[in-house]
């Protein structure tokens, strides 16, 4: 067994998502788009292996369907069964300024349990709807900024300009490497954000503009120490969610290696 499967494998009968947070208030998670290849109880599987046992689930695959109730509770119960419980789902998309179509939405991160919703890229116009409908449920929405491609919200910055005045509830899932792409320091975007950060996907890079230079966490030049003690500085209460978006059909080497990297940094600091 290599280095990196035995750190995974060789660890106490508990989940490390919970030693890591009763050593620090850094709670690790996995965003279900990592494993975006794969089937339900594989990733339920991958998850036992790499014992963590939250996760930001996508309507990918059959992670959490959002083609009927009856999926959805099946899946949440499969979850619940395996010991894995569910702290966002997402991303998604809210294209529709329409109340049928949002409340579909918080329908269904309601019956998932959770009470973040990771948004991506809605409208400026679709806002002041979201926020009604995050009154009523009292569901946080966190909108994933996208990198310089995205021309609305590349930055978590520039989601914080259109949330002046809005309800709290209304905030940011910080993707930190979009964020290092778009040329703002993640550190520094933690502290920006602060009360209204509510979901972190956390990734490296090779190199700060490349968005096809990501790497296993640790590799990289993301500044991962210093992110979680802006974390904890902030007294931040979600989930920094591993999002590995490479080697999709192979994901596992490199998510044990991140894993394992980010346990070993919270270890120290602890």
């Amino acid at each position: 067994m290599g280095g990196l499967a035995a750190a995974a494998s060789c660890a106490p009968e508990i989940s490390f998502g919970q030693a890591a947070a009763s050593a620090t208030p850094v709670r690790l998670g996995i965003a279900s788009y990592t494993f975006r290849s794969f089937e339900r109880a594989k990733v339920i599987e991958f998850m036992k292996q790499l014992r963590v046992d939250t996760i930001n689930c996508k309507d990918v695959k059959d992670h959490l369907p959002s083609t009927s109730p009856e999926a959805e509770d099946e899946a949440v119960a499969a979850y619940k069964a395996a010991g894995i419980r569910l702290t966002a789902v997402g991303t998604i998309y809210f294209s529709k300024d329409e109340d049928d179509d949002m409340r579909a939405k918080f329908e269904y991160a309601k019956r998932a349990g959770v009470k973040v919703i990771v948004a991506g890229d809605p409208e400026p116009k679709v806002l002041p709807r979201i926020e009604k409908f995050i009154k009523e449920y009292d569901i946080k929405v966190a909108i994933h900024n996208h990198g310089p491609e995205d021309k609305l919200w590349a930055s978590p910055l520039d989601v914080l300009k259109f949330l002046k005045g809005m309800d709290p509830r209304i905030g940011c899932c910080i993707d930190v490497g979009h964020t290092m792409r778009a040329g703002t320091d993640p550190v520094e975007a933690v502290f920006a954000v602060g009360p209204r950060l509510f979901d972190m996907h956390i990734k490296d890079l090779a190199q700060p503009k490349v968005r096809e230079s990501q790497v296993a966490v640790g590799e990289g030049i993301m500044p991962i120490k210093k992110i979680f003690q802006a974390l904890i500085k902030i007294k931040y209460a979600g989930n920094v969610d591993l999002e590995y978006e490479i080697n999709g059909d192979n994901p596992m080497p490199g998510v044990i290696e991140s894993i394992a990297y980010m346990r070993g940094v919270l270890a120290g600091m602890a």
